[in-house]
């Protein structure tokens, strides 16, 4: 009984993006051209004043509250915690980084009308008590920066690692590898990762733009964000089987696929399926 995702696809690709900068604007432009999800990950703590005016030549130009309330609020994006000022969460004891994430996560809910959780490590920096503060914070996933290049579901969420960064010297190949290789056994997920104000500093937006253009807008392919991501395999993980395999109870609110022997069966909330 093989995990399938919405649809009976195979493949999914989300993305993670960080710091709530403006280069999010173009960023979001393409990736809503071709049907793209991502993960803003934002700091409540550090928006730029009202009426601020980066200096020319300014690349890391955080947004104003009021611009990034225009631009995510639903955008069909996920919001994620990034801590309220970006500190280390391997820099700070147990009640400081508590507050770091519970402010965050309580002003982008107050902020979006929204449950937030989600989160992306600042710096890429995580622990073992890191992980245990986020999981007590209500945090359900958090991305850190190690790619591991390839396309597996994460065996421990709050410690997501990304497929690799949108600079990686391998982006090409392992985008065509995802895109031509069947998922003939475990469901394969591409999770890219980057900051957006790096492709205005390195002047590459057409990396973006040409994988955009490439992996998007595919049938076979399941365009998600991290929670979406999340909230399927945990409840496909719900799902009970019979001793024989032949009956199967979805006790969850969402609509799930399997396919065994290379048929695909669809399964409702709160349905049984007799096979």
């Amino acid at each position: 009984m093989l995990m399938r995702f919405p649809g009976g696809l195979g493949k999914a690709l989300t993305l993670s993006y960080d710091d709530g900068v403006e280069q999010d604007i173009t960023l979001m432009g393409i990736l809503d051209k071709y049907g793209i999800k991502c993960t803003f990950n934002l700091n409540s703590g550090l928006w730029a004043p009202e009426g601020h005016v980066w200096p020319k030549g300014h690349i890391h130009r955080r947004m104003t509250f009021s611009r990034a309330l225009e631009l995510y609020m639903d955008s069909g994006h996920e919001v994620a915690v990034h801590g309220a000022t970006h500190a280390s969460f391997t820099g700070l004891s147990g009640p400081l980084l508590v507050r770091e994430v519970l402010e965050d996560r309580k002003a982008l809910e107050d902020m979006f009308h929204t449950v937030v959780r989600g989160a992306a490590y600042p710096y890429g920096a995580f622990n073992a008590a890191a992980c245990e503060v986020l999981k007590n914070c209500g945090i359900e996933y958090c991305r850190t920066v190690n790619s591991t290049h390839r396309f597996q579901l994460p065996d421990n969420w709050l410690t997501l690692h990304p497929t690799c960064h949108h600079n990686d010297p391998l982006l090409k190949d392992l985008t065509d590898h995802f895109l031509k290789e069947p998922a003939y056994w475990d469901c394969k997920l591409f999770y890219l990762w980057g900051h957006s104000y790096e492709f205005e500093d390195k002047g590459n937006w057409q990396v973006i733009e040409d994988f955009a253009a490439k992996a998007g807008g595919r049938e076979d392919v399941w365009y998600c964000t991290n929670i979406q991501a999340f909230d399927y395999t945990r409840d496909f993980g719900r799902l009970v089987f019979s001793a024989d395999g032949r009956q199967v109870v979805n006790p969850t609110a969402s609509r799930l696929w399997f396919s065994e022997k290379g048929t695909v069966y669809e399964i409702g909330p709160g349905a049984v399926l007799r096979l």
